[in-house]
């Protein structure tokens, strides 16, 4: 369970694959339904997310280090690692232009990670759980926020989250050149076969990139923008509780 060479094999939408997939969305309906509940229940949601957040991301370095796999290339700069501490800075104090960041980072691209994950390890290895868990938290957390916090984020958030994105890129960029690593897949797409192995090589690559962040973005935005539409009248300002 625990060995870096036992159980590989990993296929796209084996029986494993799908299961995972049917239990995130069994979760999200859970914390949908579970919204009208006492507000003890929430607190458990919270915590309990709050929690997994960080034992994903430290039992993910703990097995690298043990199991002598650990380079610079796992420093925590992926944006996988960059939500989990928005997410967890956000369980502890209100704040809205990181949820509008957390929203666009922590929703879409997990689950399309989910869809076509960068895994050769198959249940029930630690990996494929730790994995699997960890993106799913990350959505759930956000939907979390949505549901119990009142957070909503406007239209305008977009062109905030793909600016910031940029701007954070630069370094990365400059750091993976350093380090001969590839944080947020500036250097090229994954080994793996995943969606990014479609956008090409070179400049295409990175043009193909960008387009991508756009329509990523503006398709994750799209059920905000009906769930703000069916709740308030054009023009109003929705902020946290």
């Amino acid at each position: 369970m625990f060995s870096v060479s036992g159980m590989h094999g990993f296929k796209l939408f084996s029986l494993e694959h799908i299961a995972v997939l049917l239990i995130f969305f069994a979760a999200c309906c859970a914390l949908v339904y579970l919204r009208k509940k006492p507000k003890k229940y929430h607190q458990m949601i919270k915590w309990t997310l709050f929690i997994l957040l960080p034992v994903c991301e430290i039992s993910s370095h703990l097995w690298l280090i043990l199991t002598n796999q650990w380079d610079v290339s796992n420093l925590p700069l992926q944006l996988c690692s960059i939500s989990t501490v928005l997410a967890m800075y956000l369980f502890w104090k209100k704040n809205e232009k990181l949820f509008y960041l957390l929203y666009f980072f922590a929703t879409l691209p997990p689950f399309l990670a989910m869809v076509t994950p960068e895994m050769v390890y198959t249940f029930p290895h630690f990996r494929f759980i730790e994995y699997f868990l960890h993106h799913s938290v990350l959505p759930l957390s956000a939907l979390y926020f949505i549901l119990y916090e009142g957070y909503r984020v406007p239209r305008k958030a977009i062109l905030f989250t793909y600016v910031t994105v940029n701007i954070i890129a630069v370094p990365i960029f400059i750091l993976n050149q350093l380090l001969g690593t590839n944080f947020f897949y500036l250097a090229g797409p994954t080994e793996a076969k995943t969606i990014l192995t479609f956008f090409g090589n070179g400049f295409w690559y990175y043009i193909n990139l960008e387009i991508a962040a756009l329509i990523v973005f503006s398709i994750t935005y799209w059920p905000m923008g009906i769930l703000q539409r069916k709740e308030f009248l054009p023009g109003d300002r929705v902020t946290p509780k």
